[in-house]
C-alpha cells in the first residue's frame, strides 16, 4: 500500500478527465505527477479520500478506485467513481461543478477491502486473516450499485496478473439505466470470456434473459450461488454495496459453510438508526463515560495527551489538538481512521470497516470510539 510504513497525506491532483457513467454518476479520472506516483501506489480494491473546504468546514468523502493496478510502474493516473446522494455535499459539487484541470485534493490510498494478485501470490488471497487460495484461485463478488467500483479494480487486476485465475461478478442494480460500470464490466468479460463470469439482477426492471428481476435477498443468495459456482473452492468472497445487501450475503455464505476469513465486506451505504455492526451487540448495557476522561496518541511518531469533552469521540480529542489526524468518513465505514488500542477501554458505537481480525488484534475505529476508562492510550503509527 502506498501509506504502509507512513501515514496517508493529502496532495492536489489535476483532474484529467470526467466521464458521465449514468444520469446520477460520474468517474473522475484523475493525473498522478511523476513524483507522487509511488505515494499513490494502491492495491485493487483501496479507496481515495477527497476533501475540500465550503464557507471555512472542510468535507471529506471517500471514492474507491476503480483502475487497473499497474504491475510493475505506480500509476500515473487514478479512476474513481462518484455516485449522487441526495444532498450530498460532495457528489453535487463532482457532479456540477468539477471539469478538466480543476485541481483537487487527494489523499493517498487506503483501505484493506484488497485482493493483492503479485506474481508470487497467483491465485492467493492476501486480505487480512486470509489463508492461502486452493490451486482453482476462484474468487467471486457481491455488489450492488456503486459497490461494483472497488471490484472493478480487483477483477481486471486479478484477471489480468494471474492467468489461471477465475472471478465471478454477481452485481445487482435497479436497472439498465443505472449500472454503472457498463461498459467496462462488458469488456472484462469480451476479454477474459472463459476466466470470468457475469452474473447481473436488477430490481426495478425486467431483463429479456437472465434472471428474473428483484431483490437478492438472502433466500434468492443461498438458492444462486450454489448453481452459480463451487462456493466451497472460493478462495475470496468480496461483497460490496448497501448494508442489507451485504449482511443478505454474509449471512448466506455462514448458511452454505464458507469460513470467516474468506469473506470480505465493505459498505457504501448505511441508514442512520441503531448503532448496528457487523459484530454482535453486547448482551449487557455499554458501559457509561467516566466523568473525566484524557487520551493520549501517538502519531507520526509524537505523542499528546488531551482531555476528552463530554460526548466527543476520540477522533475529535485529537482533531482539536491535532488537525492532521487520519479520517475521512467519520460514520464508521471506511476504516482510515484506525487506531491501535495501547491501554484503557473504550466504546465503539458503530463498526462497518473493521474485520474481527483487527478489533481482536485490539484495533479501533477512533471516530465511533468514546472512553470507559480515564485514561485511553492509542497508536495511530501502528
Amino acid at each position: 500500500m502506498a501509506h504502509e510504513g507512513g501515514r496517508a497525506r493529502f496532495h492536489r491532483l489535476r483532474v484529467a478527465a470526467v466521464d458521465r457513467l449514468t444520469d446520477d454518476s460520474v468517474a473522475l479520472t484523475l493525473a498522478v505527477p511523476p513524483p507522487l506516483r509511488e505515494a499513490y501506489r494502491f492495491t485493487p480494491g483501496q479507496h481515495l479520500a477527497l476533501r475540500r473546504t465550503v464557507d471555512g468546514a472542510e468535507i471529506r468523502r471517500t471514492y474507491s478506485i476503480c483502475s487497473t493496478a499497474p504491475a510493475d510502474e505506480a500509476p500515473s493516473s487514478l479512476r474513481v467513481g462518484v455516485r449522487l446522494v441526495d444532498d450530498g455535499a460532495f457528489s453535487t459539487y463532482a457532479h456540477k461543478e468539477i471539469a478538466v484541470d480543476d485541481e483537487l485534493e487527494v489523499m493517498t490510498p487506503a483501505g484493506r477491502f484488497t485482493l493483492d494478485p503479485t506474481p508470487t501470490a497467483a491465485g492467493t488471497d492476501t486480505a487480512p486473516g486470509s489463508e492461502p487460495a486452493p490451486a482453482t484461485g476462484h474468487y467471486a463478488a457481491v455488489v450492488g450499485g456503486s459497490g461494483i467500483t472497488p471490484v472493478l479494480s480487483i477483477a481486471g487486476t486479478l484477471l489480468e496478473r494471474a492467468p489461471h485465475a477465475r472471478f465471478c461478478l454477481i452485481r445487482s442494480d435497479r436497472s439498465t439505466a443505472s449500472t454503472m460500470f457498463l461498459e467496462e464490466v462488458a469488456d472484462l468479460k469480451d476479454r477474459y470470456p472463459d476466466r470470468f463470469q457475469l452474473v447481473t439482477v436488477l430490481s426495478r426492471e425486467e431483463q429479456q434473459a437472465g434472471l428474473a428481476s428483484g431483490r437478492l435477498d438472502q433466500e434468492r443468495l443461498t438458492t444462486l450461488l450454489p448453481a452459480l459456482l463451487p462456493v466451497e473452492r472460493v478462495a475470496g468472497w468480496y461483497l460490496c454495496g448497501p448494508y442489507g445487501l451485504v449482511q443478505s450475503a454474509e449471512r448466506t455464505l455462514r448458511t452454505l459453510g464458507v469460513r470467516r476469513e474468506r469473506v470480505h465486506e465493505e459498505i457504501f451505504h448505511v441508514d442512520e438508526g441503531p448503532a448496528l455492526d457487523r459484530q454482535a451487540a453486547p448482551a449487557s448495557a455499554p458501559t457509561p463515560a467516566p466523568p473525566h476522561s484524557t487520551v493520549t496518541a501517538q502519531l507520526d511518531g509524537r505523542s499528546g495527551a488531551w482531555p476528552v469533552r463530554d460526548g466527543e469521540s476520540l477522533l475529535e480529542t485529537v482533531l482539536r489538538n491535532r488537525p492532521d489526524a487520519p479520517y475521512a468518513c467519520k460514520g464508521g465505514v471506511c476504516g482510515t481512521c484506525r487506531a491501535f488500542l495501547v491501554s484503557g477501554e473504550v466504546r465503539m458505537d458503530r463498526n462497518f470497516a473493521l474485520e474481527a481480525e483487527e478489533t481482536e488484534a485490539g484495533y479501533v475505529l477512533t471516530c465511533q470510539s468514546h472512553p470507559t476508562t480515564e485514561k485511553v492510550e492509542l497508536d495511530f503509527d501502528r
